[in-house]
């Protein structure tokens, strides 16, 4: 356990260098209520990947690390397998290893940035496809007083880049572990959302596996989104924003090729990248930072950034899609104080 500052640079990937009077890692979920019983650590930062936040300048308070391991099958039958997954693996690989094991249902979600432990609580999504259409549960443990908690579907209250874990829940649990109800054969294939279908059709496969999909998928984003080891990036910095269809109709008859995608009966999601890229953002430096050049909804730190510069341009990008559209783009990144 670091006793003098401790640099967050390696730990977040915007690469920001922001400081933490006290960092610690957590190993195991014993670990974790043995770090929690700790006075020091009672209102400690919770940090997995560090690749949805944003660190606005040098933090006050400590930072547990989440590095709980390990992949499984809990529980199967013919058609069905439960994985289970320690908080701290890396999303990606767990995907490739549900891939190896021929389990269909997170395939789209490949290539996200981050560990395990953050999905849920963002209800991470892509390509069609949202954590919520494969959750069985997950393990918490209470940060107020160590109590292990299994959280199931209904207790998630999960929505678009949302979670009771964001609202009510925040800064109560830690996730440590979290399961998810996979196919086994007949697997439901998502191809119809961006240009999954296309790619596919460019890689010469007609009758996508799930291992295709994920091929598909990689492709698409390192195609697109920066290696945040080369440009630090936290992936989209925006969400998509949801507007009546009143809106929507409105922007269409301005805009005819604006990227909508119905939701609901009278709501629709619209690309927050286009809303970006039309506002003459996308690809334009502003000093250390600006939006990327491939994909106009991801901030990057083109230098050394402070956390503030990062925000500063992400307002000034909210200000010009206000301004240009009347739509408010609202963070999918964390902001940390």
């Amino acid at each position: 356990m670091e006793a003098k500052p401790f640099s967050l640079a390696q730990h977040n990937t915007f690469g920001v260098a922001a400081k933490t009077p006290l960092f610690v890692e957590a190993t195991s979920s014993i670990a974790l209520q043995e770090i929690l019983k700790d006075p020091r650590f009672k209102d400690a930062l919770i940090l997995g990947g560090g690749s949805n936040v944003l660190f606005l300048n040098d933090l006050s308070r400590p930072v547990i690390k989440i590095a709980i391991s390990g992949i499984k099958i809990i529980e199967e039958n013919e058609d069905f397998a439960i994985v289970s997954a320690g908080a701290g693996v890396v999303w990606h690989d767990l995907v490739m290893w549900c891939i190896a094991n021929n389990l269909g249902g997170i395939e789209n979600l490949s290539l996200i940035p981050g560990l395990v432990g953050a999905a849920p609580i963002q209800n991470i999504g892509a390509y069609g496809v949202e954590l919520s259409d494969v959750f069985h549960n997950a393990i918490g443990i209470g940060r107020e007083n160590g109590d292990s908690r299994i959280f199931f579907l209904e207790d998630c209250e999960f929505g678009y880049r949302d979670s009771i874990f964001k609202n009510e829940l925040k800064d109560s649990y830690v996730i440590t572990t979290l399961r998810l109800s996979l196919t086994k054969k007949n697997h439901r294939l998502n191809i119809d959302y961006g240009a999954i279908s296309q790619t596919l059709k460019e890689m010469g496969v007609h009758s996508p596996t799930i291992d295709d999909i994920a091929k598909a998928v990689i492709r698409i984003r390192s195609n697109k989104l920066p290696n945040p080891e080369i440009l630090g990036n936290a992936g989209s910095f925006f969400k998509n924003p949801i507007v009546p269809n009143t809106k929507t109709k409105a922007l269409q008859k301005l805009y005819p090729e604006i990227p909508t995608y119905p939701i609901e009966a009278n709501y629709s999601k619209i690309a927050a990248g286009w809303l970006i890229e039309q506002a003459g953002f996308k690809g334009v430096p502003y000093g250390n930072v600006g939006m990327h050049k491939k994909q106009a909804l991801v901030l990057v730190n083109y230098g050394n950034a402070t956390g503030s510069e990062l925000w500063e341009h992400a307002q000034r990008v909210i200000d010009g899609v206000q301004q240009q559209f009347g739509i408010a783009l609202e963070p999918e990144v964390n902001l940390i104080n």
